[in-house]
């Protein structure tokens, strides 16, 4: 299975022609826009992780796969413009349905802290912004594989996000103090659970009936501090509309035992894919991991 580079895509310049369109137009003139851009995607970029995931994983028609990759990337680039049109506070309004908020805001009552664990489908940074209501800290785990100038770029755009953001650093593991300082404090931290750097434990798994690996880390996080964990996700279900999804909280032991505490491990990754599937299949269009993901047959 070929692995995650860390890097995500994208270039300055784009981000910075879309900013322009929604500060001085709309989104609806982005998203026009985005149509060609996509279609440029569509023609020159490496298209082996998401053929495979249509074609072999969903087994869509070839026909159907190609049609599926160009909207798959239109849809993957309004889910960037949306992102900075609602973190800036563009004029676009977007309206939310949400279910499960409420074990949030009573996680927050209790302060009982919490591992809020998404993956790179729908809009994982709004996912990101809408726990700003509840009454709590939030802290966002986010790896430091982004390209400086847009990573500042962005944070240009977003300077008005009330969380802080825990950036994970190859050969740096600073972070892990800092994970600590959270979770023994009673705060949220959110964090992917679809992606893993070289190095990093992980455990193979089967996913939408093929396997592959994910890594075990955020969810020993929450077992070892004795926290409960929480799925969630932020799917996009029309130009201005998002549906917010929050599992129930649930905590998993930590045996003393290591091969006790593999099961456990083992356990709860099966409840974070039974989520992932089950928003992959209501939204297949909306899986962003564009590398290899599966281990190829």
């Amino acid at each position: 299975m070929a692995l995650w580079s860390g890097r995500s895509r994208g270039t300055p310049l784009g981000y910075k022609i879309f900013i322009f369109l929604l500060k001085y137009f709309n989104i609806r003139i982005a998203y026009f826009v985005l149509v060609f851009v996509a279609f440029w995607f569509f023609l020159f970029s490496d298209k082996k992780g998401i053929h495979y995931y249509f074609r072999n994983v969903l087994n869509y028609s070839y026909l159907k796969t190609q049609v599926c990759i160009y909207r798959n990337f239109y849809v993957f680039g309004q889910v960037l413009i949306d992102r900075i049109a609602i973190a800036a506070g563009f004029s676009t309004k977007f309206t939310f349905n949400f279910d499960g908020e409420e074990h949030l805001h009573k996680m927050a009552e209790d302060n009982t802290g919490g591992v809020l664990i998404g993956a790179h489908i729908g809009n994982w940074e709004i996912a990101g912004k809408l726990l700003e209501r509840i009454n709590t800290k939030v802290n966002i785990l986010m790896y430091d594989g982004q390209q400086h100038y847009i990573r500042d770029l962005l944070s240009s755009v977003m300077k008005d996000y009330n969380i802080e953001i825990i950036y994970i650093k190859k050969n740096n593991n600073d972070y892990l103090f800092k994970i600590a300082e959270v979770l023994k404090n009673k705060e949220f931290i959110a964090m992917h659970g679809d992606r893993f750097l070289p190095g990093t434990k992980n455990i193979s798994k089967k996913f939408l009936g093929k396997e592959a690996d994910f890594p075990t880390g955020p969810v020993y996080l929450a077992s070892k501090y004795n926290v409960p964990v929480v799925y969630v996700s932020a799917m996009k279900e029309s130009t201005t509309h998002y549906h917010f999804y929050a599992t129930t909280p649930k905590y998993y032991k930590y045996p003393s035992k290591l091969k006790e505490r593999q099961k456990e491990i083992s356990i709860m990754l099966d409840d974070y894919i039974n989520e992932m599937e089950r928003m992959i299949k209501k939204y297949p269009l909306q899986w962003f991991n564009y590398y290899q993901f599966w281990k190829e047959e």
